[in-house]
């Protein structure tokens, strides 16, 4: 499930990716698809790395990639082991809200994003986890769960804030809302109700096949229902 737009991300060969919370790899492995790039994953957790390169590893076998190189590392986004303006890109997809210093964060990724270079963040947007945090506590209250929910307004200050432009946003995965809502509603640890492990699996048979149908309809209702805030920005010279 890819939440990011990479055609709002302009790339060319030799540039350096980085996406920050990786976790099993996929937007790792979607920008590694594009032409001879060089991707950086990196996750506070080993075993989600070890996942991401499990998919690579795949990626490589059936030779899905644009011919580029790829590499991983264990990396908290709050003290980054990278040098200084060392990204052409930067992806950071549904980490911010797990993040205890979130401006410390966001200095980060200043710090290791070249100047006049582009940055993709999402999270989760405001109505849809808000009903989620109303319907359990146990949704928000889990060990690394989220810390805060975020307005995009005060994503945009949060950025600005340490030299982010702030380009425009979009909403994504509005098929997987009332999901969620139904596993906050009979308790997110559940796995015997029925009719919500259907609904889970049409989303990753949808996943899977992409079939235009409901790729239509998920773009018909992302304006309302979009689980995702994804918001662009470009790094100031």
């Amino acid at each position: 499930m890819i939440t990011v737009d990479f055609k709002r991300l302009p790339a060319r060969p030799g540039d350096r990716i980085l996406d920050i919370g990786c976790g099993s790899g996929r937007h790792t492995s979607a920008a590694y698809g594009l032409k001879k790039v060089i991707v950086s994953g990196a996750d506070i957790s080993m075993l989600d790395v070890k996942a991401a390169k499990d998919r690579l590893d795949y990626h490589d076998r059936l030779g899905v990639h644009g011919s580029g190189r790829w590499n991983l590392s264990v990396a908290d986004i709050e003290a980054l082991p990278f040098l200084d303006n060392a990204f052409d890109m930067v992806i950071c997809s549904e980490v911010m809200e797990h993040i205890p210093n979130d401006t410390k964060a966001a200095r980060e990724l200043a710090r290791v994003l070249k100047p006049g270079k582009c940055m993709a963040i999402s999270v989760p947007r405001y109505l849809p986890e808000r009903i989620c945090w109303i319907l359990s506590e146990d949704y928000y209250s889990a060990k690394g769960g989220h810390l805060r929910i975020y307005k995009k307004n005060e994503l945009i200050r949060l950025f600005g804030a340490v030299g982010f432009r702030y380009r425009g946003c979009h909403f994504a995965h509005s098929l997987h809302t009332p999901y969620w809502w139904l596993k906050c509603l009979v308790g997110p640890a559940r796995e015997d109700v029925s009719w919500v492990n259907l609904y889970q699996k049409f989303l990753t048979w949808d996943i899977m096949k992409k079939p235009r149908p409901t790729a239509f309809i998920d773009r018909l209702l992302n304006p309302l229902l979009g689980k995702s805030l994804v918001l662009y920005f470009d790094k100031g010279g």
